[in-house]
C-alpha cells in the first residue's frame, strides 16, 4: 500500500520537525535577554487586553497540562486562567490522581501525555524530573517551580519591576534569606540583565558554590549581615524561611534566619524609592515585618497578578513564536 507508506513517511518527518523546533523554559536562561524583553513587551500588551477586556483567543483548541506533584494557589490560577483567556482549556493533573504516584517513569508520562496536548507545566521536586519530562516531549515543558529553580517567578517579578521603575540593568536587587529556588533564579536574571545581585543568608544557608561560580562580582556579592546587603538597593525580596519539602527544620530556622527579617529599619537602607517583592504565601512577622509588606514599598500584590500575564506571554511564545500584534 504506497499511500499507506508515503502518510507514515510523512508522519515521521513531521515528529523530527517539530523536535527539532520545541522549546521548553526548565530555566530562566533557556531564553534569551532578547527573547525575555520580547515577553515582557507581550505581557504588558496581554495586561492591557485582559483589562480591557479586549477577547484575544490565538490559542482556541489548544490544550495545556499541568501536573502538579507540589500545592499550589497562584501557579495553578495564574496558568489555568491565562489559557483561558488566550482560548485555550488547562487540565489539572496531581500526583495522587494519575500513574506517576504510583511509579510510572516520567519518561513514559512524557511520552503519553505530550501526544494528547499542546504544552506541559510541573511543578514538581527535582530540577532532574522536568529535565527527563523535557527530554521525552513532543511539546514544550514549562517549569512551574522545581527545588533548585523558579523561573516563572522570576518573569513576574522583572516584569513589576519594569512596570514600576523601567529597566532594571545596572541596578541592585537584594536578597534576604534562604538562598533557595528564586534566589537561584534571580542570579541567572541578574548575569542575563546586567544588574547587581546581592545575597544575604544565615551561616549555613549560604548560595551554594556552584551556583555562583561563573558569576564575577559586577553580578553577585555574598553577604553575612543583610543590612549590608540593602544599602543602597533598588529592590530588595525575599521568601518563606522554610520551603516545601523542608518543613522538619521549621523550628530551627526560625532561630537561625531571626536577625533576617525585612523590617522598616532594615528597608530604611535600601534607596528612599526602593520596591520590596515576596514571591508569597508570606509569613508575617517572620520574614518580613506587616508593615513593608503591606507598606508603600510593597508591590507584591501586583507581582502576584503579573504571574497571570508574563505566563501568558510565554505559552504564547513557546506555541507560536514571537507575536508582534
Amino acid at each position: 500500500m504506497p499511500g499507506a507508506r508515503a502518510v507514515r513517511l510523512d508522519a515521521n518527518s513531521h515528529d523530527e520537525a517539530v523536535g527539532r523546533s520545541t522549546r521548553h523554559f526548565l530555566q530562566l536562561k533557556d531564553l534569551t535577554q532578547t527573547e525575555l524583553e520580547h515577553l515582557f513587551g507581550r505581557a504588558r500588551v496581554l495586561k492591557e487586553r485582559q483589562r480591557s477586556h479586549s477577547l484575544y483567543q490565538p490559542l482556541r483548541g489548544r490544550t495545556l497540562a499541568m501536573i502538579f506533584e507540589k500545592n499550589s494557589t497562584r501557579t495553578r490560577v495564574s496558568f489555568e486562567a491565562g489559557m483561558a483567556q488566550l482560548g485555550g482549556s488547562a487540565l489539572f493533573l496531581s500526583s495522587r490522581e494519575t500513574q506517576l504516584g504510583r511509579g510510572e517513569p516520567i519518561e513514559d508520562v512524557a511520552e503519553v501525555i505530550s501526544r494528547m496536548v499542546d504544552v506541559v507545566m510541573i511543578r514538581t521536586f527535582e530540577q532532574d524530573i522536568v529535565q527527563r519530562f523535557a527530554a521525552h516531549s513532543r511539546v514544550p515543558v514549562i517549569n512551574g517551580l522545581t527545588d533548585e529553580y523558579h523561573p516563572c517567578q522570576i518573569l513576574a517579578d522583572i516584569f513589576t519591576f519594569i512596570e514600576h521603575r523601567g529597566p532594571i540593568h545596572g541596578r541592585t536587587v537584594a536578597w534576604v534569606g534562604d538562598s533557595n529556588n528564586v534566589c537561584n533564579t534571580w542570579l541567572q536574571a541578574a548575569k542575563l540583565f546586567d544588574f547587581n545581585f546581592h545575597v544575604a543568608t544565615p551561616p549555613g544557608y549560604e548560595l551554594e558554590p556552584e551556583r555562583g561560580e561563573s558569576y564575577e562580582s559586577m553580578h553577585l556579592e555574598c553577604f553575612n549581615d543583610p543590612h549590608d546587603a540593602v544599602r543602597d538597593a533598588d529592590l530588595v525580596t525575599t521568601d518563606v524561611w522554610t520551603s516545601m519539602g523542608f518543613e522538619d527544620e521549621a523550628e530551627a530556622r526560625k532561630r537561625e534566619f531571626a536577625d533576617y527579617r525585612v523590617d522598616t529599619e532594615m528597608m530604611k537602607l535600601a534607596k528612599p524609592d526602593a520596591l520590596f517583592m515576596h514571591c508569597l504565601p508570606a509569613h508575617r512577622g517572620e520574614e518580613v515585618d506587616a508593615d513593608v509588606i503591606d507598606g508603600p514599598h510593597s508591590v507584591v500584590w501586583d507581582e502576584a497578578e503579573n504571574r497571570l500575564h508574563t505566563q501568558k506571554a510565554l505559552i504564547e511564545f513557546l506555541l507560536l513564536g514571537k507575536v508582534e500584534s
